[in-house]
């Protein structure tokens, strides 16, 4: 599932980007892309969405490794 996480944690960080981007400059890129609230890009935050709630799980996986 390495892949899994690699491509949640993309997505999660292109989310901060875009919120980044709402802060400062009050543009929101996937708005601009597919639409403000359109199926599109409500999917797209959707998606984003529950990639963040999936990494929660990285705070179990990596206190539990051993350290080395």
């Amino acid at each position: 599932m390495k892949w899994f996480d690699n491509t949640s944690l993309t997505l999660v960080i292109i989310g901060a980007v875009n919120w980044l981007l709402v802060g400062i400059f009050r543009f929101d890129l996937v708005a601009f892309l597919f639409g403000n609230l359109t199926w599109l890009s409500r999917i797209i935050y959707a998606i984003i969405g529950l990639c963040g709630l999936y990494l929660i799980s990285l705070y179990g996986r990596i206190s539990s490794t051993p350290d080395v």
